[in-house]
């Protein structure tokens, strides 16, 4: 059995993308392959971003917005992209969900919990679909 393999891809990748991906990494561990990329990244984290992820214990700020690339998009078994449309590319033949999320992008992180909390969520529900046992 192979180890299945999530792309997390938004617009900056500086947000949505983020905390899906530290929830992935977190919760499955080593079970499963994260990746987090975006189609014309950011300069930094959404600063509410961080600190609504720090709040929860999982520390993102030494993440930054990565560029998508050729090789995410072939290596990743499940592609989840986040508001970006049509500025995400379509890989034939891989599994796509496409997430509606709130842009957390200038909102203060009061509100950005709720949006933290929808992605953990579907992150737990993915992770559960995909087989991967998850850490409580």
């Amino acid at each position: 059995m192979t180890t299945p393999s999530i792309l997390f891809l938004c617009v900056h990748n500086a947000g949505r993308s983020q905390m899906a991906a530290a929830f992935a990494r977190t919760l499955g561990e080593s079970r499963v392959v994260v990746y987090s990329a975006g189609s014309a990244p950011g300069e930094t984290l959404n600063p509410a971003v961080v600190a609504a992820m720090e709040e929860i214990g999982i520390s993102i700020s030494g993440e930054t917005p990565k560029k998508l690339t050729e090789q995410m998009g072939l290596d990743a078994s499940v592609i989840v992209t986040m508001g970006c449309g049509d500025a995400c590319p379509v890989y034939p033949g891989k599994r796509y969900l496409d997430w509606e999320l709130t842009d957390p992008a200038g909102k203060p992180v009061e509100q950005v919990r709720a949006i933290r909390d929808d992605i953990k969520a579907r992150v737990l529900s993915l992770l559960n679909e995909l087989g991967v046992d998850t850490v409580k």
